[in-house]
């Protein structure tokens, strides 16, 4: 506590450039009075008062030792060193230093924190999970929020996202999920933060851009799994024969393509099929020939990124015992996306999906003088098959599976 007539005195408006110039100083040296500063441009008013106060003569520009000002200071009747001076006629002095180290050191808290919330969540081995963390670390998350804010939104993002596109999928509406999430069926309604970060992560774990409107972002939940109703869309499927069904057996001896809704699958579940192979592409196209040509076996069509009710039917068919699926796609990096999502989620095998079939593909539309398609994006590893990935990097070419409905229907 400086004494009264002592802080009177340093109050005085002559000395105050003095005492905002050093606070300045004290800020960039991390609160210790260190180092020399010179202050010039003074009028003798000012000369007389700092003259007066280090006992020499001051011209217009003068050179203080901070060190050597703190040991008047503590000895004068003031008591008290340089910082306390400051602190006490301008205003605290900031510890930058201390605070940027505790700040550094409470994002590395809530990362960790983070981290461990991926891992209870299934989703530690997710080679998208590490950049969606980096996202919302540069969106200034643990700035905006509390501590206690940040891990809560992390939790419940990394939980939604576990049910969706992690080991734990399954299919959900959106109600359900938000529900099962937050406690609230409203949760993951459009509006909320929690919604945009999980619907970030969504993006990164499909590999699809973020979606900009509503129609996309409706169209993003489905490909996740999560849809709003039970009876807007449909899968595409043919020849399914589920026992406690004559209605699709009779539409599969008539070789005739059938479309379910969600409402009609989970009617159906548990949908008892008999042990078999059951085919899945990625295009209309397909299907399209596989009825064509009478085939007497199984096909579900994803109609691109399998939506909520694809994968719906897909968990309902692959929990009969013995059924395995057999998937083909296009052979571009969405389509190396998607079989990735179905053949971690489904027992499943390549459906003349391997770098072998696409070797042969290539080189049967160079014979045929079919124009190139050039293969395009960021390449993604096939698990099934390590070496597809190369060879597609190799040719550089995308073949759709229009381009192989012949090999796709051989016996």
């Amino acid at each position: 506590m400086i004494p009264a007539g002592a802080l009177a005195y340093l109050q005085s408006p002559q000395l105050l450039p003095l005492w905002t110039t050093i606070h300045r100083r004290l800020i960039r040296n991390g609160r210790t009075a260190t180092g020399r500063l010179t202050i010039s441009g003074l009028d003798p008013e000012q000369r007389s008062a700092l003259g007066e106060l280090l006992d020499r003569v001051v011209g217009t520009q003068m050179t203080i030792d901070l060190a050597t000002l703190d040991r008047r200071l503590r000895n004068s009747a003031a008591g008290v060193g340089l910082l306390a001076v400051v602190e006490q006629i301008v205003g605290p002095v900031p510890d930058r230093r201390a605070d940027a180290a505790a700040s550094a050191a409470r994002r590395s808290l809530l990362r960790d924190h983070a981290d461990a919330a991926l891992v209870a969540a299934g989703l530690g081995d997710c080679a998208w999970a590490p950049p969606w963390l980096d996202w919302l670390w540069r969106q200034g998350l643990p700035a905006r929020l509390s501590s206690e804010d940040v891990r809560r939104l992390v939790d419940q993002a990394s939980s939604a996202l576990g049910l969706t596109v992690g080991v734990h999928a399954r299919t959900w509406s959106r109600g359900e999920l938000a529900q099962t999430v937050t406690g609230t069926a409203h949760g993951l309604d459009d509006d909320t933060p929690l919604a945009r970060v999980v619907l970030r992560g969504l993006a990164l774990a499909l590999t699809a851009p973020f979606p900009a409107n509503a129609e996309a972002r409706r169209a993003l939940w489905d490909a996740a799994g999560v849809t709003g109703d039970t009876v807007a869309t449909t899968v595409l499927t043919y020849g399914l024969r589920p026992a406690a069904d004559p209605w699709l057996c009779h539409r599969a001896d008539r070789h005739a393509e059938t479309h379910l809704t969600l409402r009609e699958i989970r009617r159906l579940t548990p949908l008892h099929v008999a042990p078999q192979t059951i085919y899945v592409c990625e295009n209309p196209r397909v299907l399209e020939a596989v009825a064509d040509a009478a085939w007497d076996r199984a096909v579900v069509c994803t109609m691109g990124n399998p939506t909520t009710v694809t994968l719906a039917l897909l968990d309902a068919l692959t929990r009969s015992p013995d059924v395995v699926l057999a998937y083909h796609g296009d052979f571009d990096w969405p389509g190396i996306a998607i079989a990735t999502r179905i053949f971690a989620r489904y027992p499943a095998r390549p459906w003349r999906f391997t770098a072998h079939d696409y070797r042969s593909a290539v080189a049967r539309a160079h014979d045929h003088g079919t124009p190139r398609q050039p293969l395009t994006g960021r390449p993604i590893p096939a698990p099934w098959d390590p070496d597809l990935a190369a060879a597609m990097t190799d040719a550089g070419v995308a073949i759709h599976e229009e381009a192989v409905l012949e090999t796709l229907l051989e016996p």
